[in-house]
């Protein structure tokens, strides 16, 4: 697991509050990277939109469903996995990759969930499947997943700690996350607090032009002039 500079909970909280389209807004002001990458695409969905956004960092480890495992008793021990999650930086968000897809079950219902936040976890993303769903939105535990599944099938864990690829978003355990409704969004190693400064910036930078929009002095003229000061 890489060495992660935390933020402070004041910043942490900052990001959380931040809608990840805003996020995504501060990054390409920033130009820190290509503006189709560095976020989950439209096949992970978030289950629970009425709950809170989460921002922390991630814990990965990839699963199968599709097939059994062929040696069941020399496989991948959950405990080490529970102790890594405990040795990793909190807030942490479970971040599972099933390497079959389309996925044959979930791995994730209410016993993960349980104990997943037992071990410090805010919220799971996964390219997997999720069931328990009442039980879940109960426990307040955000799912951002694919899809539905009644049985967990075959699903079971392969490894920990190694760099997953969920939604289209390449994370490793430490990246720091921002989730909510919309998806799932990758910080920018080194450069958080960057992207907090920059939030200002979009805030500053869009508000006039919904101020206008709802104002009788409204011009397509004044608009433009907006929208070319401070553009990205």
């Amino acid at each position: 697991m890489k060495t992660v500079e935390r933020l402070c909970p004041e910043e942490l909280e900052k990001l959380r509050t931040t809608t990840t389209p805003t996020i995504a807004n501060a990054i390409e002001r920033l130009k820190l990277r290509r503006n189709d990458e560095g976020y989950t695409n439209s096949t992970i969905r978030c289950f629970f939109p009425e709950l809170e956004p989460i921002a922390g960092y991630a814990c990965t480890a990839v699963i199968r469903s599709g097939r059994p495992n062929p040696q069941p008793k020399c496989g991948v021990s959950r405990r080490p996995y529970w102790e890594h999650i405990l040795q990793s930086p909190a807030p942490r968000i479970a971040v599972v990759q099933d390497l079959d897809q389309p996925p044959a079950g979930a791995y994730w219902g209410e016993v993960n969930s349980n104990i997943h936040k037992r071990l410090g976890c805010i919220g799971m993303i996964t390219d997997g499947t999720v069931r328990d769903l009442d039980e879940v939105r109960a426990l307040g535990f955000p799912f951002f997943a694919s899809a539905v599944s009644v049985s967990h099938a075959y699903a079971h864990l392969e490894d920990f700690n190694v760099p997953v690829r969920v939604g289209g978003l390449d994370l490793r355990s430490g990246d720091l996350i921002v989730a909510d409704k919309h998806g799932a969004i990758l910080i920018p190693e080194g450069a958080e607090r960057q992207v907090i400064a920059a939030v200002r910036d979009v805030e500053l930078y869009e508000r006039p032009m919904i101020d206008l929009c709802g104002s009788p002095e409204f011009s397509t003229r004044r608009l433009a002039e907006l929208m070319e000061h401070g553009g990205v």
